[in-house]
């Protein structure tokens, strides 16, 4: 495992010092972070905060390894949505056109405020908060299973 630099004072999460980190990160090290995004198959895990802590583990910053699990799911978003889109399209979109189009356009809006919100989250803080509040719904919601 490879340690990353921290980021100097005044550099941006898209500035080249930053870029150039996230593209030397190894094979190792990114199938490591990739493999850590496998566990969300499981109910109730969150692929961003599994690949987050992945990229955490094998040494990037917070703000890096932030940005590292939202690129890792463009392509999927993508794939996900070719896939839909003729789908969409044919006869079977028919009166869903409207309301799906509107979702997407609000779904993109929400996504890009949260992924910029939590950009500058992590410029000055961490994970934690994230890891509490997850251990504490996992919980709740398997002891309400348990007894209902």
């Amino acid at each position: 495992m490879r340690a990353r630099a921290l980021e100097q004072p005044g550099e941006t999460p898209t500035s080249p010092e930053a870029e150039k980190r996230l593209a030397t990160l190894g094979f190792r090290e990114a199938a490591g972070v990739g493999t850590a995004q496998a566990a969300a198959l499981f109910p109730g895990i969150s692929r961003a905060g599994v690949t987050m802590g992945g990229g955490l583990f094998v040494g990037l910053t917070h703000e890096d390894a932030a940005r590292y699990a939202f690129l890792l799911a463009t392509p999927i978003i993508g794939a996900a949505a070719a896939l839909k889109l003729p789908e969409l399209a044919g006869p079977e979109g028919n009166g869903v056109r409207g309301p799906a189009l509107v979702g997407a356009i609000c779904s993109a809006v929400t996504a890009y405020l949260a992924v910029r919100f939590l950009m500058r989250f992590f410029e000055t803080n961490r994970l934690t908060p994230f890891a509490i509040y997850c251990v504490l719904a996992g919980g709740a919601t398997s002891i309400y299973f348990l007894v209902s």
